[in-house]
């Protein structure tokens, strides 16, 4: 049985190669939450820079289903379940290189934040974590829709100026510099 999944290529994002070492080799994002139907294109897609996998570690508590053994272009990939493995990672070993540990962003996830999400996680020496990535990313979409809530809200109620930004260190303390102090 063909799933519709495994019909398209896997949403990859990978850091290139050089030799700034980070946290994460890459994102990955799942059309959905089914890991025997979304292993095997990711598999196959890693297979020419990695390698052969042999093995995936992911917690369960994002997949409904784990199967212990995926089936993948000729052979069986196994597949290990760890509840104290970041919820949104996954860990891929190779024989030939290692292991490959990507950022897994969730299924439902807008496209546009997943973009971000992925662009963040291949960068060069990312030394974020996957679970800073997520909270980062949780915090600017919550920015961003309240910024084009502001918006809506100043179209349709007549055109009335937007209110003044607040000074961006409001709360902070305040050094008075001697060209700015006023007497």
């Amino acid at each position: 049985m063909t799933t519709t999944a495994s019909l398209f290529s896997a949403r990859l994002t990978l850091t290139p190669k050089t030799a700034l070492a980070g946290l994460l080799d890459g994102a990955w994002w799942p059309r959905s939450r089914d890991l025997t139907a979304e292993l095997p294109s990711l598999v196959e897609a890693l297979e020419g820079r990695f390698g052969r996998v042999t093995r995936v570690a992911v917690n369960p508590t994002c997949w409904p289903g784990v199967p212990h053994k995926v089936f993948v272009a000729g052979h069986i990939v196994h597949v290990g379940r760890f509840t104290e493995q970041d919820s949104d990672k996954m860990i891929l070993v190779s024989c030939a290189v290692g292991r490959c540990d990507l950022l897994v962003i969730p299924p439902e996830t807008e496209p546009t934040a997943a973009d971000r999400l992925m662009t963040a996680a291949a960068l060069p020496g990312n030394v974020r974590a996957v679970g800073t990535l997520m909270t980062n990313e949780a915090a600017n979409g919550l920015r961003i829709r309240n910024a084009r809530r502001g918006e809506g809200a100043r179209e349709t109620d007549g055109g009335t100026p937007a209110t003044p930004r607040r000074h961006p260190v409001v709360g902070a303390r305040m050094i008075p510099l001697p060209w700015n102090m006023r007497r």
